[in-house]
């Protein structure tokens, strides 16, 4: 199926290109209004810290890892929209450190409006997907809806000496990105029709593209720290680990490895609402050196789907991990650091 002769998906979207989350700060108002959950000593991962995925200890040397993510199309072709959702629900069993194992679809589609066959290329794209990560499909649940929407809920295995968290950042460490980032104000171009097929295609690869190996490689190193850059952006997402961990970060903006155009399509209008959410958000708790702009600010905030891993590893085994990476085949870059300077909060330089 080609999109351009059959439907144009991302129309049947109201809320815009960036399949962004509710904002940081209108979710955690929410969660504040719950009552405590009940204590249990076997959950090592639970909603405190912003973490990725929840962690639940089974036996001495087994934890299950669990996580749930779905969003509207960001994309117009089917396949490659079940191939980006799926890719991003089971990003955060590999930041915590885990191997995703089995995955329930979820699935709301306007099935009489929507040709079948449409919903059949999304799931087809996430079987693929799942196929490569090495996943089996065991269910899922569907809803007749007037908006798409996709995703899945991934469950992983980890031993529980070797969780990955959000919060574990010491000062000192280097800070590795593994995707460029760009993608909401890129995704957001695609609804105006203002990316070409060959541009579309780049993002898209980025987005579908797994952290699979990423992870598997840092997995002997010293890494400290980790979460996947989505819908919070990078800034967010660094600001968690920030407060999780109680360390500063200091990130150099010029490091920061950004998708062709961006800035351009950022200049002409196309900055989602999420990526401005972010920043509303984060903008008392970072500073900004003089020389970047509204715009660059924007960029470094703006929300991600599919991002890369943000891996605070020991100082002293940066550089070969980043090479590592680098021989893997991941776009990865060293973009900042964590110091025991003004933890909690974020220095752009």
């Amino acid at each position: 199926m080609t999109t351009s002769d059959k439907i144009k998906l991302t129309s049947y979207s109201t809320k815009g290109g960036c399949g962004c989350k509710i904002g940081p700060a209108d979710l955690s108002e929410v969660i504040k209004t719950l009552p405590s959950a009940i204590p249990n000593p076997n959950l090592l991962v639970g909603i405190d810290t912003s973490d990725d995925a929840g962690v639940y200890q089974l036996s001495e040397d087994l934890a299950l890892v669990q996580t749930v993510d779905f969003f509207t199309p960001i994309v117009d072709d089917p396949y490659s929209f079940g191939q980006v959702a799926a890719a991003n629900a089971i990003s955060d069993i590999y930041a915590m450190g885990g191997r995703p194992l089995t995955a329930l679809n979820i699935v709301a589609f306007p099935i009489r409006t929507l040709d079948k066959q449409v919903l059949a290329e999304i799931l087809r794209g996430a079987g693929d997907k799942m196929n490569e990560a090495g996943i089996t499909l065991v269910g899922g649940h569907s809803i007749d809806d007037n908006e798409p929407k996709f995703g899945l809920a991934v469950t992983g295995l980890v031993h529980p000496q070797k969780v990955r968290t959000n919060a574990g950042a010491i000062p000192g460490d280097k800070l590795i990105l593994t995707k460029p980032i760009g993608v909401g104000i890129l995704t957001t171009s695609i609804k105006k029709d203002r990316l070409s097929e060959e541009e579309v295609k780049r993002v898209t690869e980025v987005m579908a593209t797994l952290n699979k190996t990423a992870a598997e490689t840092m997995e002997p190193y010293d890494v400290h720290a980790c979460t996947d850059v989505t819908g919070f952006g990078l800034i967010g997402h660094s600001l968690e680990m920030a407060k999780g961990s109680k360390v500063g970060i200091r990130i150099t903006a010029s490091d920061v490895p950004v998708l062709p155009r961006v800035r351009e399509l950022a200049e002409e209008g196309f900055v989602p609402g999420g990526t401005k959410n972010n920043f509303a958000h984060v903008q008392n708790a970072i500073t900004f050196p003089e020389t970047l702009d509204q715009i660059g600010q924007w960029i470094l905030c703006d929300a991600v789907t599919s991002g890369g891993l943000l891996i605070a590893v020991a100082a002293d085994q940066a550089d070969e991990l980043l090479g590592k990476l680098k021989h893997a085949g991941v776009e990865a870059s060293i973009i900042g650091e964590t110091t025991d300077e003004h933890p909690g909060r974020i220095v752009v330089i």
